[in-house]
């Protein structure tokens, strides 16, 4: 591994995702998975990657041998997690602490307990014999060359439970030569004004170094992390996206976030910033969970905004619904389009969409009137950016653009004796002055019409060939009735440049589905450059 650039180390920015956000459900990491997340964390501009436990499991062990030849890491140092020695033993001589040394890694984050009765219940030691832990612990390590992190675990509700004995781990962890002494919220149910109280206490109490970890069981951890900050911290350990045992830890991203922009520190490498959407995002990839949209600073919806008020003053300035600036964290502002819009917030969506309304107000008007005319049919243009662009497109234009007309479709779905044996579509339409009938077959009737359309249509409109359905999503709406309800779908498309939103409603889902297939289509085609034939 080589180290070619370094943030300021008087403030950490201590990556755990590797190890202690792999533990939320739903996560399972492979190496290869570790690998990759340890580049886009390293790309960010963390300081330090907690890669896992080495020797406690063999995928922490294999990603320390492979990290030595495959990560080159230009800002970060790999730092590799175990426990202080076991009682009655000698650092020396543990096969544990043997397996950190050997992992190569710089740095050595140890946990320890901090709590008296985790002492004696868990550990079945004294609380002297605890003391001696830490500090042959923290010795040995530092003998070979290491730098030292400890985690007092379960440190806050140890604190309030005996104060004088968790200030004791802390002072005999500083004095024996740690670098760095992380009181833990491990069970989350501090609020931040504990938090920074306590902090202020044990900073003053001890000269220690201090950090903190928080887990979110209060919904405070980002919270709790910066008040940390504010009682004397230096170390903020996180989780990309907040990821972590139970409903998580302190997140990365909203942490890093507010230390930028909110408190002006700078404790990424310049130009880093801006990366922070895309690494959430790439990150949320390699766990394959889907990007919380509403995620402060990095979520698509964090600079949304949809009411008709807000629009308006986004107009005259966009600093009066904004806290900071999206481009500063790699987001953009995002006008919403809903029956809640009023002629603010359409021009602004159509200037974002290359359309200039603001010198005709009667065209706003009429497409402002047709968005709620829609709204109140069961459509939603807020995630459908394709079919609103269509029908501002339809106002401009005074007609619907068309590559074909409809005769007509229809779908089969098959039941033999044997069981389901499969879908069928046909489709009957006139483009460029043809009439064509195609059939496609798929594994729903909506796969079935997207064949049959795309059979029609490939021969006259090569650039169908690239356009793939992505997404696909059903909503029955509101206020209807079982089986016969309306239905509303959102098809995602993409052309392998880039993505877009449709929208359908109808009384049944293969109909709903048609309409949004033939929007998905029509804008796509418009997007390769073609012209409306019909």
């Amino acid at each position: 591994m080589t180290e070619v650039t370094r943030t300021d180390d008087s403030f950490h920015v201590f990556d755990t995702t590797l190890r202690d956000g792999a533990q939320r459900e739903g996560i399972n990491l492979t190496v290869a998975d570790k690998l990759a997340i340890a580049r886009h964390l390293d790309e960010f501009g963390v300081g330090f990657i907690e890669g896992g436990w080495p020797g406690a499991n063999p995928r922490d062990t294999e990603f320390f041998a492979r990290a030595a030849t495959e990560l080159e890491l230009e800002h970060a140092r790999l730092v590799a997690f175990g426990a202080t020695r076991r009682a009655g033993g000698k650092a020396a001589e543990d096969p544990q602490l043997a397996a950190l040394v050997s992992s190569g890694a710089p740095v050595i984050t140890l946990v320890a307990k901090a709590h008296d009765r985790h002492v004696e219940l868990a550990l079945r030691t004294t609380l002297d014999e605890n003391l001696e832990m830490v500090r042959d612990s923290v010795e040995f390590l530092r003998s070979q060359g290491r730098r030292v992190f400890i985690d007092c675990e379960h440190f806050f509700d140890g604190y309030r439970a005996n104060p004088g004995y968790a200030v004791s781990v802390v002072r005999t962890a500083h004095e024996a030569g740690a670098d760095v002494v992380v009181l833990c919220d491990t069970n989350g149910g501090m609020l931040p004004a504990g938090v920074r109280e306590i902090v202020a206490e044990v900073l003053a109490a001890t000269g220690a170094r201090l950090g903190i970890h928080a887990q979110d069981d209060t919904g405070c951890a980002v919270a709790n992390t910066l008040a940390a900050v504010d009682a004397g911290a230096t170390h903020v350990q996180c989780t990309a996206n907040g990821y972590g045992e139970r409903v998580g830890n302190a997140n990365l991203f909203p942490v890093v976030g507010a230390l930028e922009t909110k408190y002006d520190r700078r404790v990424l490498p310049a130009g880093r910033l801006a990366e922070m959407t895309r690494i959430s995002h790439a990150i949320a990839e390699v766990v394959n969970l889907t990007p919380s949209t509403h995620q402060p600073y990095v979520g698509f919806s964090a600079f949304a905004h949809k009411a008709g008020l807000h629009a308006s003053a986004i107009k005259v300035d966009p600093d009066l619904y904004q806290h900071i600036d999206p481009e500063r964290v790699g987001n953009t502002m995002r006008m919403l389009v809903s029956d809640m819009a009023g002629r603010a917030s359409v021009e602004l969506k159509g200037k974002e969409l290359g359309y200039d309304l603001s010198s005709d107000r009667d065209l706003a008007g009429r497409v402002v009137a047709k968005v709620k005319e829609q709204e109140n049919l069961g459509y939603t243009y807020e995630s459908a950016d394709a079919s609103f662009e269509l029908l501002l497109r339809d106002e401009v234009r005074g007609s619907r653009d068309r590559f074909y007309t409809l005769e007509s479709w229809r779908t089969i779905s098959e039941q033999g004796p044997k069981g389901f044996t499969g879908n069928e579509a046909t489709v009957k339409l006139w483009a460029k002055g043809e009439r064509r009938i195609a059939t496609g077959e798929g594994n729903g009737p909506v796969n079935a019409l997207d064949q049959a359309l795309r059979a029609a249509l490939e021969g006259i409109y090569p650039p169908l060939a690239t356009f793939e359905l992505v997404d696909y999503k059903v909503r029955i709406l509101e206020g209807q009735h079982g089986t016969g309800s309306k239905t509303r779908v959102l098809i995602e498309s993409t052309d392998g440049a880039a993505t877009w939103s449709t929208v359908g409603v109808a009384d049944n889902v293969v109909a709903a589905s048609w309409l949004a297939l033939e929007d998905a289509y029509t804008y796509g085609l418009i997007r390769a450059g073609l012209e409306p034939t019909e």
